[in-house]
């Protein structure tokens, strides 16, 4: 069994994105990995080359910036990088830039992929997620934030990044069958300086939107407005290893506070469901869950 990592990155150094720590996070659990670096504004491929491991592969690429509607240049991208992973690797571990899998979730990512390498029935491994907001001590618990994804899929060139490459389908459009791992991805996306954060609203949203609809979202202030009133919980966990320097760096002060959080009654009801059943009413889910 032979496994490939890949990932795409543009300007990871301009908005603060630890792809150098994504990369890292699952390095060891691949035999080959692909990094599809755009064209940027500052060192980012310096950056990727840095890691000096010889299992990485570079390939270099121009975004197409006129893909605005619903942020298909993320797939676009995503879907260059998986293209670029030889036909004899057998698993095709993605993991995007500002996402990390911890150490001691590699044991059962390994199994899970053993296991499940001769079954063709199972086309991709599903992982639960842990979304950070505003600091590295709370994870956002409000239903916007999706609990699972896809990031491990079979290296059959018919599958495809899905919308804004938050998952995977086939080319017809068929959603993946795929098996539950009994492992994390830690997103990270929404950790940052406000500074930073800032900047990365105002690029990321022209992904979707037009120059006038981002300023209308995002707003003319230099630092970004973390909700102080957006539902968390405390995390209690350890963060992955390679996240541990980033994380003793961190020099902003967040006032979220769980208490303060705003629910909507819809949201408090689908909580309640979702502790006591498991069930989450009105999930969104790219994918056929295998059992």
């Amino acid at each position: 069994m032979k496994v490939a990592g890949f990932t795409f990155i543009r300007n990871a150094v301009l908005y603060d994105y630890p792809v150098v720590e994504a990369i890292r996070s699952i390095l060891p659990l691949c035999d080959y990995f692909v990094v599809a670096v755009g064209r940027s504004d500052d060192e980012t491929l310096d950056l990727v080359r840095s890691i000096g491991d010889p299992k990485i592969q570079v390939v270099e690429t121009v975004w197409d910036d006129s893909l605005r509607e619903g942020g298909r240049v993320l797939a676009v991208e995503t879907d260059k990088a998986f293209a670029a992973i030889p036909p004899e690797y057998d698993w095709a571990f993605y993991i995007q830039a500002d996402e990390c899998v911890h150490e001691a979730d590699w044991p059962a990512i390994s199994s899970a992929m053993a296991r499940w390498h001769g079954d063709p029935a199972t086309e991709g491994l599903l992982f639960r997620y842990r979304h950070f907001y505003g600091s590295y001590d709370f994870l956002g618990v409000s239903r916007r934030w999706y609990r699972r994804e896809v990031r491990i899929v079979r290296n059959d060139k018919n599958i495809r990044s899905y919308r804004d490459a938050q998952g995977f389908r086939w080319s017809d459009g068929r959603k993946l069958r795929v098996r539950a791992v009994d492992a994390a991805i830690y997103h990270y996306g929404w950790v940052k300086h406000p500074a930073a954060q800032q900047q990365k609203q105002l690029n990321f949203n022209r992904l979707w939107h037009t120059d006038d609809r981002v300023r209308e979202m995002v707003g003319e202030a230099e630092t970004y407005a973390y909700n102080g009133a957006e539902p968390l919980q405390r995390f209690e966990g350890s963060h992955p290893a390679v996240m541990q320097p980033r994380i003793a760096a961190a020099n902003w002060q967040f006032d979220g506070d769980p208490t303060r959080a705003r629910w909507s009654l819809k949201d408090r009801a689908s909580n309640f469901l979702e502790k006591t059943t498991g069930w989450r009413p009105g999930e969104y889910r790219n994918f056929v869950l295998l059992r």
